[in-house]
């Protein structure tokens, strides 16, 4: 008998799933046919089923972590292509070989740990992708919490905008190889960042005034509904679609930037 309640369980959980998005009517259906007492039972033996196993709920829960995570991927993906001059084509923004084909930008703060922890990835697919036009998104997050966040920041666009966008490099690449991270960075390691990138000086008016950049990715991300840091989108500098544009969100791989880069290939290709 309890195999048989617990068949109609799962009948009407995966009714109700199946029709999350519509009137409900085929789970209300299904569940009118039962009366109070055998609704009761029914309840009874999935408590209990689901008491004796747990991993259930957590194979469900992460089922619905992932759709919802598709389904922000998904929008973002849309909203970039809305957002693609801003994307791929603000002057105030570093860029590594600015020729390439397909773009990768990522968002990303000095204090993020997680940043830090694929900073050492991105530094190798920049080396082995010449041909990847690499767009950085300075987005100063936790400057709330760690002010020398926001100040790392700035003082990278000043570098950028003194000595160009290998300068940028070496300054980006020496504050993360400091392994100061979420509230680690001092001045002194922004200031030696900045003398490794050949930039002595940096005037504090020139400094504060890249505050309105920051602002300007600030709106960006919002607009792109990302979350948090880091988050890499990759798309081809021409012929975006929904298709061959990827939202990556968090630290990722080789393999994953790799893939997504092939796949903005290959759709444009198709497309064309």
């Amino acid at each position: 008998m309890k195999k048989h309640i617990l068949a109609a369980v799962m009948t009407l959980s995966l009714t109700g799933y199946a029709t999350a998005d519509t009137t409900g009517a085929a789970t209300a259906g299904a569940a009118g046919a039962f009366s109070d007492a055998q609704k009761q039972q029914i309840g009874e033996v999935a408590a209990d089923y689901l008491r004796a196993h747990p991993e259930i709920l957590i194979e469900m829960s992460q089922k619905l972590q992932a759709q919802s995570q598709e389904k922000q991927m998904a929008s973002a993906a849309g909203a970039a292509l809305k957002e693609q001059d801003a994307l791929l084509n603000d002057p105030a923004s570093p860029v590594l070989h600015p020729k390439g084909d397909v773009a990768v930008i990522q968002f990303f703060d000095y204090q993020c740990i997680f940043c830090a922890k694929v900073a050492p990835t991105v530094e190798q697919f920049i080396s082995q992708n010449p041909n990847v036009r690499f767009i950085y998104k300075e987005w100063p997050i936790f400057g709330s919490r760690w002010p020398a966040s926001v100040q790392a920041a700035k003082v990278g666009l000043s570098v950028y905008r003194k000595g160009g966008a290998e300068a940028y490099h070496r300054y980006h690449a020496a504050l993360y190889e400091t392994g100061h991270n979420e509230g680690k960075l001092l001045d002194e390691d922004i200031r030696q960042a900045a003398v490794k990138a050949g930039v002595t000086t940096t005037p504090k008016e020139e400094v504060e005034a890249m505050g309105a950049a920051l602002e300007k990715n600030n709106q960006l991300a919002r607009s792109l509904g990302i979350q948090g840091t880091p988050a890499f989108f990759v798309m081809p500098v021409t012929g975006a679609t929904a298709e061959n544009v990827s939202v990556i969100p968090g630290a990722t791989t080789l393999q994953g930037l790799q893939a997504a880069v092939e796949k903005a290939r290959g759709g444009v290709k198709k497309g064309g």
